[in-house]
């Protein structure tokens, strides 16, 4: 039977590191995955505003379609600034591909970024946006171990009226392999169905790992634009995140799992997908030969994708809520002062 890694964790994914930083002032911070060695990677984009770097590298006619580190951040197009560090610190220590003997390393950083600007942090940055150096911090502090909650890109997320965060889930199918998802969290739409307290992901829950709630009569899902989604419509939002795979797909079949996660965004937010969101989910496997039956196995590790997708949103909201001090009020009001 399936059950979550070790870790319920990106890293229980081999090879994969993730570091977090964050300012508290400005209220953003960046998450960076750092690889051991190259990996491959695609990515789907669902939103209608997204902010994002290198997709073309890793897209559907990319001669290579690999990456040498993923970032995630906030700060809109600002936050992109932290995929140039993190390039300019793996090509000072060697790592990327090297087209002419003799030049600099050349890493694939795809990067996507949510927009937090609205949050009530410090935005008055001028001419020095702090995504670079978070991104260095973040690269120096990546590890196996990953928190969740409201901790690096997620950090000053918020979703409806409710707090983001970036969480994080895996699962083990035996021989099938490990999936896993890192999911930072700030969206228009509602995590929270109409009870107030019940996440929509609770379906998926391994163990408790969300709080363990479970639908009430007044969560039945009659509007379809929560009240709390309604409220954020003037505002820009993002949900951006990476799945990773143990098992060696081709690109195809690894950009189909990316856009098969994407559901795990629509079954623990809603809506999702909006004109003012920026959904972008990027997929990762090592790099090599997948064997026969890809097709059925890219099928069942993209619903998996899916599934963890759906339990790192709920656990990002579900553990920036619990670090507030009541961890049933922790509507947008509750968190804006």
């Amino acid at each position: 039977m399936a059950s979550p890694g070790p870790r319920n964790a990106l890293t229980d994914i081999a090879g994969l590191w993730v570091g977090d930083a964050h300012d508290a002032a400005v209220r953003s911070g960046v998450t960076v995955i750092r690889f051991e060695q190259a990996m491959r990677c695609a990515g789907d984009i669902r939103g209608g505003g997204p902010a994002t770097r290198e997709t073309n590298a890793v897209g559907a006619e990319a001669t290579l379609g690999i990456a040498h580190a993923i970032t995630l951040s906030g700060g809109s197009v600002f936050g992109l600034a932290a995929a140039d560090e993190v390039a300019i610190a793996l090509s000072d220590a060697g790592e990327g591909f090297v087209p002419v003997p003799g030049t600099p390393p050349v890493p694939i950083i795809p990067a996507a970024s949510l927009y937090d600007l609205s949050n009530g942090g410090a935005k008055d940055w001028g001419a020095a946006p702090p995504y670079r150096d978070l991104a260095r911090q973040a690269l120096e502090a990546a590890s196996r171990d990953v928190a969740c909650g409201s901790v690096g890109a997620g950090y000053g997320g918020l979703a409806g009226q409710w707090l983001g965060g970036t969480g994080t889930a895996s699962v083990d199918l035996g021989e099938a392999g490990v999936v896993a998802a890192l999911v930072a969290v700030n969206s228009i739409g509602s995590p929270v169905m109409p009870d107030g307290s019940c996440l929509w992901a609770w379906p998926f829950e391994y163990g408790g790992e969300f709080g363990g709630l479970r639908p009430t009569p007044e969560s039945a899902a009659l509007d379809p634009l929560p009240a709390d989604g309604k409220a954020a419509m003037a505002g820009t939002a993002t949900t951006i995140g990476v799945v990773a795979c143990s098992r060696p797909l081709s690109h195809g079949m690894l950009r189909r799992v990316a856009i098969m996660a994407q559901d795990g965004f629509a079954r623990a937010i809603r809506p999702s997908h909006a004109p003012f969101d920026g959904d972008t989910i990027f997929a990762v496997c090592p790099v090599g030969e997948p064997g026969e039956g890809e097709a059925q196995l890219a099928t069942l590790l993209g619903a998996a994708a899916a599934d963890c997708a759906a339990r790192a949103v709920a656990r990002g909201v579900w553990h920036a809520s619990a670090e507030t001090e009541d961890a049933k009020a922790f509507r947008r009001g509750s968190v804006s002062g």
